[in-house]
């Protein structure tokens, strides 16, 4: 996939090693992913397209190139990106595999955390080469989402004999594969979707709680000291933790909950607070950071009992 192309050759899809893609569907993922393997030089030969939204970007990321039902982008390609939802992966590859559509050689790359190469399996059965890449990053769906991929890890999962083709295609969308067992998917899908969904959440609940109080710009106080938190804890793990749970300050965190029960804001901020306020502690003290006797002070507190 890497040889280097013979002067004269001007068209990047007529580079020895280029592929024929095809994309299904021109979500925000597979809009973005098609057009960086575009870029890298592959020919996006057709994308699949229902909404208005991801006809829009279509026609944005990647134009001039002609939208088209699943079975005539499967009869066209070389490389099929399935950039659908999980729950309905299997559906789409069961229903391409039964209509005689899978082609003997046909790369086909799906991009969903969850999965491995397993629910690809159908497809290999009928001759195809399944590739599980999967990039650790939220898209918007815009061309920003493009440069983003420089900084981008891709779990790529695959058979050994063709992992290098998988690894090969992450570097060529620009970013860094990293090898993820089919066994692992699950797990590597659950701490990726814990801190990043689960951080948009902590978010917005400060900032209703900010907003609450007439802070009307919630975004200034909350990024700064947000940023400074997460890359300390990327470049000091725990050891760079702070606050009143690590410190073991059991009267603010009491205050804390007691603030929180008599506030009128949704019961979810309670929840999440209690919870993740457990789960620090429990932390701090297993690593030696709390001693353990504050830490049963800090959990008492988290119950609901007086200091």
């Amino acid at each position: 996939m890497h040889a280097q192309p013979h002067p004269d050759q001007a068209d990047p899809s007529r580079r020895e090693g280029r592929l024929g893609v095809g994309v299904i569907s021109a979500g925000k993922v597979g809009a973005v992913l098609g057009a960086a393997l575009r870029a890298a030089g592959h020919q996006v030969v057709g994308v699949h397209a229902v909404s208005e939204d991801s006809r829009t970007r279509a026609e944005s990321l990647l134009d001039d190139v002609p939208i088209l039902e699943i079975p005539e982008i499967l009869r066209r390609s070389e490389l099929v990106l399935l950039a659908v939802p999980d729950d309905v992966l299997s559906d789409v590859v069961a229903g391409a595999v039964d209509a005689g559509h899978i082609q003997t050689g046909q790369l086909l790359v799906h991009t969903s955390g969850r999965w491995g190469t397993e629910v690809l399996a159908p497809a290999a059965q009928s001759g195809a080469i399944g590739l599980a890449i999967h990039p650790a990053m939220t898209f918007t769906g815009l061309s920003m989402d493009l440069q983003r991929l420089s900084a981008c890890a891709f779990a790529v999962t695959a058979p050994a004999p063709v992992l290098p083709i998988a690894q090969a295609l992450a570097v060529e969308m620009g970013g860094e594969p990293v090898v993820v067992a089919e066994g692992d998917r699950g797990t590597y899908h659950a701490a990726l979707t814990h801190a990043a969904n689960h951080l948009n959440t902590i978010t917005g609940q400060a900032a209703e709680m900010l907003s609450g109080i007439g802070v009307e710009r919630p975004d200034r106080v909350l990024g700064p000291l947000m940023q400074a938190s997460l890359d300390n804890a990327l470049s000091s793990g725990e050891g760079a933790l702070t606050g009143p749970v690590a410190r073991g300050d059991v009267g603010t965190v009491t205050e804390h909950i007691r603030l929180l029960e008599a506030s009128e804001l949704p019961e979810d901020v309670r929840t999440a607070y209690v919870s993740m306020a457990r789960a620090t502690a429990q932390r701090a003290a297993a690593r030696g950071l709390l001693s353990e006797e504050r830490a049963a002070a800090i959990l008492r507190a988290l119950d609901g009992e007086q200091a």
